[in-house]
C-alpha cells in the first residue's frame, strides 16, 4: 500500500477513535444522574396517630408539655442528678467495649462507601521504564546480523473505567451510603441504650442495697426477740412453740440477707462490664432513692416524631433506602455495560529523545459486553434484591412497632407509679405500728408471738416493696426518657442555640 495512503488510514483511525471517545463521555455526563433504582417512598408508620387512651394514661403524654424540653434535645448530665451516676456514665462511654465495637463499625462502614464511591471517578496509573533486547538475526532473515536495542518508555493510563450510562455504580454507592448512615444510627442507639442500661443497673444495684439493710435490720430485731424468747423459756414463762417461731424467724432473716448479698455483688459485677473497668475508689457517695432528681415531665409528644428521634428507626429506614438502592444496581446488570481502557505517554530508542516530539505514543481501547444469556442469574438477582426491600420494610415497620409499645408501656406505667408508691408508703406506716402494738401486746402477755412474727413478716414485706417502687419509678423515668431519644446529647443545648 501506498505510504501515503497507509498515513491518511491510520490518521483517520485515531480521528475516529477520538470522536467515538468524546461521543462517549458526552453520553456518560448526559446520563450522569440516571439510575434505574426505583423512586423512595417512605411507608407510612403502622401505628396510631396518638398514644392509648384510657385510666391507666390519664395525663401521660401532654403534662407539662409547653415548659418541658422533648427528650431528644435533654442532655444526661441535666436529666440526671446523682453525682456518682453522672461519673459512671461518663467512664462507661469512654471504656464500654460494646460502644466501642460500633464506634469501629461506623468506620469500617465508611471505608466501604469511600470504596464504591471510588469506582465513580477512573483510577490513572503512570509507569516508567526501559527494556533491553536481544534479536537473533536468524529470526530477521539469512544472513542478517543480531539486533539489539534499548526501548525507553513513560506513560499514564486508565484501566478498565466503567462508564455507568445506567447508574449501576451510582445505585452501589448510594447503597453503601445508606448502609453506612445506618450503622452511624445503629451506633448513636448503643449510645443511648448504654447511658439508660448504667442508669438502671445503678439504681437497681441502689435498690439491693437498701433491701440489704433492711435485711439487716430485721435480721437485728428478730434476733433481739429471739434472744427474748430463749430468755423467758428457759425461766419457764415463754413456751417452746414461740421459741422455735422466732428461731425460724432468725433463720428466714438470715437466708434473706445471704441471698440479698448476693444479687448485690452480681449487680455490682454487672455494672463494672457496663462502665468497662473497674469503679473508681473516689466515687461520689451515692444518693438513697428517695432524694434521686431526675426530670419527670419530659413530653411524649406524638408518634410521629419517633420516627425523626428514635436512631434504631432511622437505622431501619437507611437500611430500606440501601435494598431500595440496590434494586437499581440489579437493574442496571441487564444493560450493556461499556469500560474504556487507555494510555498515554512517551517512549523512544534513545533516553535523550524521550520526551522529544516524536516520541508520543497512546493507545485507546473501549469495550462494551451485553448480557445475551446468564441462565436467569439477573433475573434472580432483580428477584433477590426486591424481596429483600420487602424485608427491609417489614423491619422498618417493626422498628416503629416496637417503639411505639416501648413509650406506651412507659406512659401507662408514669400515669400510676406516684399513686402506687405513695400507697406503699402508707403501708409501711400502718405496717409498723402494727408491728409495734403486736409486740407489745406480746410483751405484755397479752397476744402470743405469733402475731408478733405476723407483723414483723409483713412489714418487712412492705419495706422490700416499698423500695421496689422507687426504684421501678426510677427506672421508668430512665426507660421513657431513652424510648424518646433521650441519651445522646451530655448537655442540653442552650435555648438561643436551640432556635
Amino acid at each position: 500500500m501506498n505510504p501515503d495512503l497507509q498515513a491518511a488510514c491510520r490518521c483517520a483511525s485515531a480521528t475516529l477513535m477520538r470522536i467515538a471517545g468524546c461521543a462517549l463521555l458526552a453520553l456518560a455526563a448526559a446520563l450522569a444522574g440516571c439510575t434505574l433504582a426505583p423512586k423512595y417512598q417512605r411507608p407510612p408508620p403502622p401505628v396510631s396517630e396518638a398514644w392509648p387512651s384510657g385510666p391507666g394514661y390519664t395525663n401521660a403524654s401532654t403534662a407539662n408539655t409547653r415548659a418541658a424540653l422533648p427528650a431528644a434535645e435533654l442532655g444526661w448530665r441535666e436529666f440526671f442528678g446523682d453525682p456518682r451516676l453522672l461519673e459512671l456514665i461518663e467512664l462507661s462511654l469512654t471504656n464500654n467495649r460494646d460502644l466501642r465495637v460500633a464506634a469501629l463499625n461506623v468506620e469500617t462502614a465508611r471505608a466501604q462507601y469511600r470504596i464504591v464511591r471510588s469506582a465513580l471517578l477512573p483510577t490513572v496509573t503512570g509507569n516508567a521504564g526501559g527494556i533491553r533486547q536481544r534479536i537473533p538475526g536468524s529470526l530477521l532473515g539469512p544472513g542478517v546480523p543480531a539486533y539489539a536495542f534499548t526501548e525507553y518508555a513513560v506513560n499514564g493510563g486508565v484501566t478498565s473505567y466503567e462508564l455507568d450510562l445506567f447508574g449501576r455504580v451510582r445505585s452501589l454507592k448510594a447503597q453503601a451510603l445508606n448502609q453506612f448512615l445506618a450503622t452511624g444510627q445503629a451506633r448513636l442507639a448503643a449510645h443511648i441504650a448504654l447511658v439508660a442500661e448504667v442508669a438502671v443497673q445503678y439504681f437497681f444495684q441502689r435498690e439491693l442495697e437498701e433491701e440489704l439493710a433492711v435485711a439487716q435490720q430485721t435480721l437485728k430485731a428478730v434476733q433481739a426477740s429471739h434472744d427474748l424468747n430463749q430468755l423467758s423459756f428457759d425461766n419457764g414463762v415463754a413456751s417452746e412453740l414461740d421459741l422455735r417461731s422466732a428461731e425460724a424467724q432468725v433463720q428466714t432473716a438470715r437466708a434473706n440477707v445471704a441471698a440479698l448479698a448476693q444479687d448485690l455483688a452480681q449487680a455490682e459485677n454487672a455494672l463494672v462490664l457496663l462502665v468497662g473497668r473497674p469503679l473508681p475508689a473516689h466515687l461520689p457517695p451515692p444518693l438513697a432513692l428517695s432524694t434521686q432528681r431526675l426530670i419527670a415531665d419530659v413530653p411524649a409528644g406524638l408518634p410521629a416524631e419517633l420516627l425523626h428521634r428514635r436512631p434504631d428507626i432511622l437505622a431501619a429506614e437507611f437500611k430500606l433506602r440501601a435494598a431500595n438502592a440496590n434494586i437499581g444496581a440489579a437493574r442496571a446488570a441487564f444493560f450493556p455495560k461499556i469500560l474504556l481502557t487507555g494510555a498515554a505517554g512517551k517512549a523512544s530508542l534513545r533516553l535523550e529523545e524521550l520526551f522529544a516530539g516524536a516520541s508520543d505514543a497512546w493507545s485507546f481501547g473501549p469495550q462494551i459486553t451485553v448480557p445475551i444469556f446468564d441462565a436467569g442469574n439477573n433475573k434472580a438477582a432483580l428477584d433477590a434484591a426486591r424481596v429483600q426491600k420487602r424485608i427491609e420494610v417489614a423491619n422498618y415497620e417493626k422498628a416503629i412497632q416496637t417503639a411505639f409499645r416501648e413509650v406506651a408501656d412507659a406512659l401507662a406505667v408514669r400515669t400510676l407509679i406516684e399513686t402506687r408508691i405513695q400507697a406503699q408508703e402508707g403501708l409501711v406506716k400502718a405496717q409498723e405500728e402494727r408491728y409495734h402494738l403486736a409486740d407489745l401486746r406480746y410483751r405484755n402477755g397479752v397476744d402470743s408471738y405469733l402475731t408478733v412474727l405476723v407483723a414483723q413478716q409483713d412489714l418487712y414485706n412492705a419495706q422490700q416493696a416499698l423500695i421496689q417502687s422507687r426504684a421501678s419509678r426510677l427506672t421508668n423515668l430512665v426507660t421513657l426518657y431513652k424510648t424518646l431519644g433521650g441519651g445522646w446529647l451530655e448537655h442540653t443545648a442552650p435555648l438561643e442555640a436551640a432556635k
